[in-house]
């Protein structure tokens, strides 16, 4: 049979034929680029990249389709240390993939029985000793020493990676994944993730570095970090904090009017999220703070209520359904309030909430850590984020945008957060976005850069020896530097006189400039240019300031590279990239002849993360 058609079949049959055409194009690439040409002699790894809560599950099924039309027998398909989500995972793979023989991980019966007769899918949790049993299975029977191994790790950034890379140990769980697909003779390991900082800052000794990276485009339909976190301009969802009386009151008015309005539109549940702290006694507080805010609700739904109700009326803007009005609306916010028809969800370690009790009705869900990855709340229009953290991650931050989906209606959308924690999702949303040019742009080097106080992940996961950290605002220039071509560099450089003190040029001819710079590693030519690559591909256009200057007679070995005049001249533009060139004469060191030397820096505020003295010989995109 054909799996991928008859895949692509059944979502079509479910009336989800924009999804079917997305799900097609993803697995026709990754198979024709990469699974094709797999050697069947190596262990490779590659990166699925989507925006968070977009749809990965239905991709990587496309893909463990069309790598069985291309003759893999053998898929593990990862999931979380979750009992739950490594179950609805199991049951999704049991109703949409046909043909093949499910496992789930009490199925080592099953897996032998079947003798690879079918092709065969594993569903498993990443947890130590679910791995080392399956590891113990596959190796024990044979199976896997003439057969390759398909790999698929679904949020393969949060647990998978060798969180004792700085005590040169392995963690348990990266220790079995390891065997799980070292012992097969050969495998491709497919790592899926909406946050993939972790992964792309992995060493390529590490093992763990992908050699192809792919992003796949969100659906028209999809909400995500342009709109809610745009650098261009605020979006009239987003209401500061800072800005409000009692904020509390005001996410339950909002959440009032727009449940109303999803219910009497034939919605079945509507959901209202707020992510106060990691701290349970504080959850706990919040709690308390909505059941006082629906009594005075319940005082109030006669005077002071409505005009607040009156207020977010009018603000509603819903694209999907016809705007209902507001006499029936407001019968309808009396009916949930008198029936008491709103349920409060506290979800963190103390209090387990089941999917059920947030798949129908009207429901505030209050937490922390536990509204992260892998949970899904259907019709979630309404969030307060207000978690601090002292050194904030990007990934984990970004990972708590559980805003982001589908099945949202932008006109109703609603963020109450503060000034500062906008700033920092706008941030990282801009980082995200420099990534996805990149990977589209086929770059083999994907750099990561973000402002002063934001690390792109876990310190734990980052080998100490491989990362190297390029502060913008500092001045950086080789100890020990050469041309490729001193003519060459002359010319290129011929139009640009002292008489200039400055001038502002296009990155690319930085770029071109730094094709005739040589150094040792004190100065990574390499890693600069990678860099200006990254901006470049975020902002093609993007200008800097070049400051050329002939017949210097600077000593090596001073310590300080710079006049003071270009010095201060180059601090200026604390925006912009600055890269100065001095032509020394060679009267003072530098081997007693003419070169050219170039000092850079870039712009204040940024944190460039590279990864030291390997070359990843990653395959185009």
């Amino acid at each position: 049979m054909q799996y991928l058609k008859t895949y692509l079949k059944t979502i079509s049959d479910r009336g989800n034929i924009e999804l079917a055409e997305s799900i097609n194009k993803t697995a026709e690439d990754i198979g024709n680029k990469y699974i094709r040409n797999f050697t069947f002699s190596n262990h490779e790894i590659g990166l699925l990249f989507g925006n968070v809560q977009s749809g990965k599950t239905g991709q990587m099924f496309g893909i463990i389709c069309k790598a069985t039309d291309l003759g893999f027998p053998v898929f593990v398909l990862l999931t979380t240390d979750n009992i739950v989500l490594q179950q609805q995972t199991l049951e999704r793979v049991q109703n949409d993939l046909k043909g093949y023989c499910i496992c789930g991980e009490n199925d080592g019966g099953l897996f032998l029985e079947n003798n690879l007769i079918n092709p065969v899918i594993i569903v498993l949790k990443k947890n130590y000793r679910v791995l080392r049993q399956w590891s113990n299975i596959l190796n024990s029977t044979g199976f896997m020493k003439g057969n390759p191994l398909f790999i698929i790790d679904d949020e393969a950034d949060a647990s998978s990676l060798n969180t004792l890379v700085n005590y040169d140990k392995q963690s348990s769980i990266n220790k079995y994944l390891s065997a799980i697909k070292n012992e097969a003779s050969c495998s491709l390991y497919l790592q899926v993730t909406g946050t993939p900082q972790a992964i792309l800052l992995q060493s390529l000794s590490s093992g763990w570095h992908p050699y192809f990276t792919y992003y796949f485009q969100p659906g028209d339909s999809y909400l995500g970090g342009d709109f809610f976190f745009s650098n261009n301009m605020k979006s009239k969802c987003i209401s500061f904090l800072e800005n409000l009386e009692n904020p509390i009151r005001d996410v339950l008015v909002r959440h009032l009017v727009v449940s109303a309005h999803i219910l009497l539109t034939g919605g079945k549940v509507s959901n209202c999220l707020l992510h106060p702290s990691v701290r349970q006694n504080i959850h706990s507080d919040f709690a308390s703070d909505v059941k006082k805010e629906l009594k005075w609700a319940l005082e109030n739904i006669n005077n002071e209520l409505l005009k607040l109700i009156e207020k977010e009326y009018d603000a509603l803007e819903p694209t999907k359904t016809v705007k209902v009005s507001y006499n029936i609306l407001l019968d309808k916010i009396i009916e949930i309030l008198t029936n008491n028809q709103i349920k409060i969800l506290v979800m963190n370690g103390k209090n387990n909430v089941s999917i059920e009790e947030y798949s129908t009705g009207v429901n505030i869900i209050i937490g922390g850590n536990t509204l992260g990855r892998g949970v899904t709340f259907p019709s979630l229009h309404t969030i307060y984020y207000s978690r601090i953290s002292k050194k904030p991650q990007a990934d984990t931050m970004w990972q708590h945008s559980r805003m982001f989906g589908y099945d949202r209606d932008s006109g109703m959308m609603r963020i109450y957060i503060s000034e500062n924690l906008y700033k920092l999702f706008s941030d990282i949303n801009a980082t995200n976005n420099s990534i996805i040019s990149q990977v589209e742009l086929g770059s083999s080097k994907i750099k990561i850069y973000y402002p002063e106080g934001i690390n792109p992940t876990r310190k734990n996961v980052l080998d100490n020896k491989k990362i190297s950290i390029i502060s913008g605002g500092i001045n950086y220039y080789p100890f020990f530097p050469d041309n490729e071509s001193i003519e060459d560099l002359d010319k290129l450089l011929n139009s640009f006189e002292e008489t200039e003190s400055f001038y502002q040029v296009n990155l690319r001819i930085m770029l071109e400039i730094f094709n005739y710079i040589i150094s040792e590693e004190d100065f990574n030519v390499e890693a600069y240019k990678e860099i200006l690559k990254a901006i470049l591909a975020d902002k093609p256009t993007e200008q800097g300031i070049l400051i050329v200057r002939r017949n210097r007679n600077v000593a090596k070995g001073t310590g300080a590279l710079l006049s003071p005049n270009d010095w201060a001249l180059g601090t200026k533009f604390n925006d912009k990239v600055v890269l100065t060139l001095y032509k020394m004469t060679g009267e003072k060191g530098w081997n007693g002849r003419k070169i050219w030397i170039p000092n850079i820096k870039l712009p204040s505020g940024i944190v460039y993360y590279d990864i030291k003295n390997e070359e990843l010989n990653t395959k185009e995109n």
